[in-house]
């Protein structure tokens, strides 16, 4: 009997569910209705990003990108954010990635 095929079988499933859960939502809707109030009653400018820059969850905003605190009340975890294209895009303030793109 060969078990390297399972043991395959198994890390790539393990692999798949953990991509799974890096997906899951930041942010439930209410919590998204105040946060989309705050940001849009700041002031702001849209960060512009560098042209080979992927805007997508998971990607780290380079250190020369500004970032603001997100002080919107109610939130259990802190975020920072910035806005590109008319979107706030939330930014975790220790890894400096793209948590959620709110449209």
């Amino acid at each position: 009997m060969h078990i390297r095929p399972f043991l395959l079988a198994g890390a790539m499933l393990a692999a798949t569910a953990t991509g799974a859960f890096a997906q899951t939502v930041v942010l439930q809707p209410e919590e998204q209705v105040v946060v989309r109030e705050y940001i849009v009653k700041q002031p702001h400018q849209d960060v512009v990003l560098p042209d080979d820059f992927d805007l997508s969850v998971g990607q780290v905003v380079p250190e020369d990108v500004m970032v603001s605190p997100l002080d919107a009340p109610g939130l259990e975890k802190r975020y920072e954010y910035m806005v590109v294209d008319g979107r706030g895009v939330l930014v975790d303030p220790d890894t400096r990635e793209i948590v959620e793109i709110l449209n």
